[in-house]
């Protein structure tokens, strides 16, 4: 009986490094993101926005919220399958380098038509990689229902933005 708990104390203390990892890669696309988008809060406050643009100082909290959500959801697959090859992973990883392009697209080339083209392909990145984690953990793949919900709306907006300064 001792070893079985030795045995799961140890197997859970070698999680850690993984959930410290997976929150670590999700806070370096954060943080690009951030820079890509930092000078730009300007140039983007003079764009034509739609009556339903939220504020600006809305979507660093939001963000902030979803890339823990994100990592933890990852850490979770992880968990159950510690593989590279893991096609959840995999995908995770896709829809996460997409998420990374957006920023640079949208503010630091002012390229909104591309960013348009990149977040389309985010949610569907997004919707496969909540459909492979619905199979491994139910709980990963439901945390990351409102980063979808968040996605589809954000495609929404880069798409009005677009078209009103077209």
């Amino acid at each position: 009986m001792q070893m079985t708990t030795e045995t799961s104390t140890t197997g859970r203390s070698q999680h850690i490094p993984a959930l410290v990892v997976s929150l670590l890669v999700v806070a370096v696309v954060a943080a690009l993101g951030g820079y890509a988008s930092a000078d730009a809060a300007s140039e983007y406050g003079q764009l034509a926005q739609p009556s339903w643009a939220p504020p600006s100082f809305l979507f660093g909290p939001v963000w902030t919220v979803l890339y823990v959500l994100m990592a933890v959801a990852a850490w979770l697959i992880w968990r159950a399958n510690p593989r590279w090859s893991n096609p959840a992973i995999i995908v995770y990883g896709v829809q996460l380098a997409l998420n990374l392009a957006w920023s640079p697209l949208f503010f630091g080339l002012g390229w909104r038509g591309l960013a348009l083209v990149d977040i389309v392909a985010l949610d569907v990145a997004v919707a496969a990689t909540i459909a492979l984690f619905w199979r491994a953990n139910r709980l990963a793949a439901v945390m990351l229902i409102p980063y979808l919900g968040w996605v589809l709306f954000a495609t929404a907006l880069n798409y009005a933005v677009w078209s009103l300064n077209a």
